[in-house]
């Protein structure tokens, strides 16, 4: 929920945590209102891509970068058609924004949108705090006359929180749409929007895939209606619990031995297909800079994540599924977390992070090459 009007930044603001903790600052963008997750990324560069990345929703995004907006916001790095986090807070943001394509200052553009920021935060303090007691509700209060501290705890208090929370439909595409191949195409891949960030399309029409991206609530049927090659299953917000139509889609999807690929929220759709569990990170992974080991090479990648939940398998054995024999293929080097599944008997597998690097680095820009790989296989 937010209410607001255009920013200023003098104007007072307090975060306000749901144990009780607060911070005061000035308002940055809007003025007004929000309530949130409140979650950290550790991204020094990339916070448009960040700020309009649908798996943010009714998120409270804290900036460790300490200086934030010095590009300014163009108009071609939006991973969607809007911004996506509920609320913004950065320590010092820039004054003036210096880069050729910048068409705007970040604090006009979150004003514009309506979402409700906080600046001259001690986010190094906030972000010690969130490690330390995990991710946790907030609401942001600008205005000139705010309500007392036990009324702003209270709101803060009633606002939902994101374990249990359904979210894809309301960020997934409602029309299909499609992405055609740059160049000659080779393979068509149907892709179940439960939040798509514009550059993972984008990725497989680099490669020759005309992508038929559909909205979340599509059916199996539906999927099969384009004749695809591979089905995708994209990233998106919200509790993974909660998505029991993505599942028994992709099931049919395995059931069918179709070439198939999932990112992030994909990641969990695939782990609750195979009958692992998922559970809730104390704080999660979000930033552009987090260690990732493919167990099947060997090899160490920088990667770039944005999520709070994780599926439960076992790191050391091979799973038997309905569905076959499955892995483990990726794992944070940070704590653990399960960061990637394959199957071994059939052509399906998932990553936890995001390869499409928007924003972040492209060292897993292979696993887009591994999907035409198992498209090429299956058409063999």
């Amino acid at each position: 929920m937010t209410t607001s009007t255009r920013g200023a930044t003098k104007v007072p603001a307090v975060l306000v945590l749901e144990d009780g903790r607060m911070f005061r600052g000035r308002a940055y963008g809007a003025v007004g209102v929000t309530f949130g997750e409140a979650v950290f990324s550790t991204g020094m560069t990339g916070y448009q891509e960040t700020l309009t990345d649908p798996s943010y929703h009714r998120q409270v995004v804290v900036m460790t970068a300490p200086h934030v907006g010095n590009t300014g916001v163009n108009d071609e790095d939006p991973e969607s058609q809007r911004i996506w986090v509920a609320g913004y807070v950065v320590r010092d943001p820039a004054r003036v924004p210096s880069n050729w394509r910048s068409r705007r200052t970040l604090d006009a553009e979150l004003a514009q949108q309506g979402v409700v920021g906080i600046s001259g935060v001690d986010t190094r303090a906030l972000t010690r705090h969130l490690r330390e007691r995990g991710a946790m509700r907030v609401g942001i209060f600008s205005g000139n006359a705010l309500p007392d501290e036990g009324t702003m705890l209270a709101e803060v208090r009633q606002a939902p929180e994101m374990k249990g929370a359904d979210l894809s439909a309301e960020v997934a595409t409602k029309e299909p749409y499609v992405v055609p191949a740059i160049g000659e195409k080779k393979f068509t891949v149907a892709a179940v929007d439960l939040g798509i960030k514009g550059m993972t399309p984008h990725r497989m029409a680099e490669r020759g895939i005309e992508v038929h991206v559909l909205p979340a609530t599509a059916t199996a049927e539906e999927v099969y209606a384009v004749n695809p090659d591979g089905v995708f299953f994209s990233n998106g917000p919200g509790d993974p619990a909660t998505a029991d139509h993505p599942v028994s889609v992709m099931r049919t999807v395995l059931e069918r031995g179709t070439p198939l690929f999932g990112i992030c929220f994909g990641n969990q759709i695939l782990g609750r297909a195979l009958g692992f569990g998922t559970y809730k990170l104390k704080y999660g992974h979000r930033g552009i800079n987090q260690p990732v080991q493919d167990r099947t090479t060997g090899k160490v990648e920088v990667t770039a994540h944005n999520h709070g939940f994780a599926v439960d398998a076992p790191l050391d054995k091979v799973s038997e599924t309905p569905y076959g024999r499955a892995e483990v293929s990726h794992v944070c080097l940070n704590d653990n977390v399960v960061e990637g599944l394959q199957l071994l008997d059939r052509p399906a597998f998932s990553v936890q992070y995001h390869p499409e690097a928007a924003a972040g680095p492209h060292d897993a820009a292979y696993l887009f090459d591994r999907f035409v790989s198992l498209m090429e296989g299956q058409r063999a």
